[in-house]
């Protein structure tokens, strides 16, 4: 698990195709590892990678054709740079929320602009993950916590202050940038629950509009 407040910004320094798999190389900066073992995870732009080697500044993880498939590590290139976060402690400060680190969904940016100090971005999400992104609730962006400022549709807006800026990814975002989206834990839950005894039964796994008017969530 992690929260999403990122603690540095690595490079992408070796990307290795191993049988429809990947290996990869990240230079950490000014990560600390001290405390990092082999096994370990570290979000790498909002992924959970297991650290399978530690060469001294850096690390090695291993990447599934799974995680290949529903992320953005399939267009990574060397030099590209990612968001890092180590896995909560029981002392760790939970100063954004609860992120498992499980990319839900690619989003891309749709516009950017300049508002005050901070900058303002507009994304769009998959048509499938708009149902759990709601107005001042928490959604995570390539690893990083964020506040949902605004929500139309499938497209939702975010305010970004300096110091987010200037400290993860966030500052290269121009319109078009495809970014790792995992939305709020709470949120697929909540979904799930409200199948109650359904969810037992085949491709239930969703909320129909036909189940809310059901349960008076909705009139058709």
């Amino acid at each position: 698990m992690f929260t999403g407040i990122i603690e540095a910004v690595g490079t992408i320094t070796a990307l290795q195709p191993k049988g429809g798999d990947l290996r990869l190389r990240v230079n950490t900066g000014k990560l600390d590892l001290t405390d990092v073992k082999l096994g370990d995870s570290i979000a790498t732009n909002g992924v959970c990678l297991t650290v399978v080697d530690l060469p001294g500044d850096g690390y090695w993880a291993d990447v599934s054709a799974e995680t290949l498939a529903v992320a953005t590590l399939k267009n990574w290139k060397l030099g590209d740079r990612v968001n890092l976060e180590k896995a909560l402690t029981p002392q760790t400060r939970l100063g954004g929320h609860m992120v498992s680190g499980h990319v839900d969904g690619i989003g891309e940016v749709v516009w950017r602009k300049t508002t005050a100090r901070a900058e303002q971005f507009r994304l769009r999400a998959p048509d499938e993950l708009a149902k759990y992104i709601a107005h001042k609730g928490s959604i995570t962006v390539d690893g990083t916590s964020l506040t949902v400022n605004a929500v139309d549709g499938a497209e939702f807006e975010l305010t970004i202050v300096p110091h987010t800026i200037a400290e993860t990814v966030i500052g290269g975002y121009q319109a078009g940038t495809k970014v790792n989206l995992e939305v709020d834990l709470i949120a697929r839950y909540l979904e799930r629950l409200l199948l109650g005894d359904a969810a037992a039964k085949p491709k239930s796994d969703g909320l129909t509009m036909e189940f809310l008017a059901q349960h008076g969530f909705y009139k058709a």
